[in-house]
């Protein structure tokens, strides 16, 4: 997500606090929170102007991504994307921007400079999670026994499906302004979920043929489940689905 900040408590017994981060979503059980990809500013002249204002802000978009950023302007980017992360966390993707801008010690216009509309500072802020649960598999993966890496990293797997779903139901989102993200979402997480099974599985601590999309949605779907009186836990139930990924395993 839940906590603000980058992905609370994601790997907290893994890594230094200052490097843990979020990670990527599943396509199964998002939030039912209805993503707002209007402009950043949702005033009645600017809702008119519509297309005009689009293709503006399209243009503006490919332009801001083609040029090299500035290091100084780098951090101030990093800086509104972990503030705007923890916004979505306590208010909702749809929370005011002057609230993003207030807590990031910046004013409105610094935000639509980088982030035009308000689409492109949700796909931003979710990118750059994806692009974080990548860098902590590597990261586990080089510290840890490779069982260890793959069952730590789906306790921050967790960490984010439990509480990032405001953000996450955007890959499953049917606005054009959401559809690079699942293939962004799969091109950098399912490899760095396999070589983490397929190291496990050469270690014999889990059962051959997993594949990393099985895992995403398995446990995606575990800690989304549907409604009862008395919710699971969902580490429990994510608990029982690892011990199901020993079953048969050489060791």
């Amino acid at each position: 997500m839940s906590a603000p900040g980058r992905l609370a408590n994601c790997c907290r017994a893994a890594l230094p606090h200052d490097r843990c981060h979020g990670v990527g979503g599943c396509y199964a059980g998002h939030a039912q929170k209805t993503l707002n990809a209007s402009v950043l500013d949702r005033s009645p002249d600017k809702s008119r102007r519509g297309s005009k204002l689009t293709s503006k802000t399209d243009k503006a978009t490919e332009e801001s991504t083609s040029r090299p950023v500035r290091a100084d302007a780098q951090r101030n980017i990093d800086t509104l994307l972990r503030t705007a992360l923890a916004v979505f966390d306590s208010s909702g993707v749809d929370a005011p921007v002057r609230e993003i801008a207030q807590k990031a010690g910046v004013g409105v216009g610094t935000i639509y400079r980088h982030f035009p509309r308000r689409s492109d500072l949700i796909v931003a802020v979710l990118r750059n999670e994806v692009d974080a649960c990548a860098e902590t598999g590597t990261q586990l993966a080089a510290k840890y026994s490779a069982a260890e890496a793959l069952i730590r990293w789906v306790d921050c797997y967790v960490d984010f499906v439990t509480a990032r779903r405001g953000l996450a139901a955007s890959l499953s989102s049917d606005d054009p302004a959401f559809k690079a993200l699942a293939p962004h979402f799969q091109e950098r997480l399912r490899p760095v979920v396999q070589s983490l099974l397929d190291a496990a599985i050469a270690s014999g601590q889990i059962r051959k043929g997993i594949k990393s999309e099985e895992l995403l949605c398995g446990v995606g779907a575990l800690c989304t489940p549907a409604e009862y009186p008395q919710q699971p836990d969902p580490r429990r139930m994510v608990a029982l689905f690892i011990d199901g990924l020993r079953y048969g395993a050489s060791r």
